[in-house]
């Protein structure tokens, strides 16, 4: 058994409901999905990861040694005010 995972689910005024993808919850349960992306985790020709959160109107994190570094960057950007207080 897994443990157990909290995950944040933001409802704007419309009742629309934002939230970092997780299986822990199955979303299909609060209606009709629409998934977009948040960023662009990739590698630079030098082999550093950057998260480009230019889907969500964000900026550029990196360079990270790793794709996980990268990944762990992106998830607190996205868990931080920044997004959160969007509408």
């Amino acid at each position: 058994m897994s443990e157990p995972t909290e995950m944040a689910l933001v409802v704007d005024a419309a009742g629309n409901v934002r939230c970092i993808y997780d299986e822990e919850l199955d979303l299909r349960e609060l209606g009709k999905l629409k998934i977009t992306r948040a960023s662009h985790v990739e590698p630079d020709v030098d082999g550093f990861w950057w998260a480009d959160m230019g889907p969500v109107d964000g900026p550029v994190l990196g360079p990270y040694s790793s794709r996980s570094a990268a990944l762990v960057a992106e998830r607190q950007w996205l868990l931080g005010d920044q997004w959160h207080q969007r509408e």
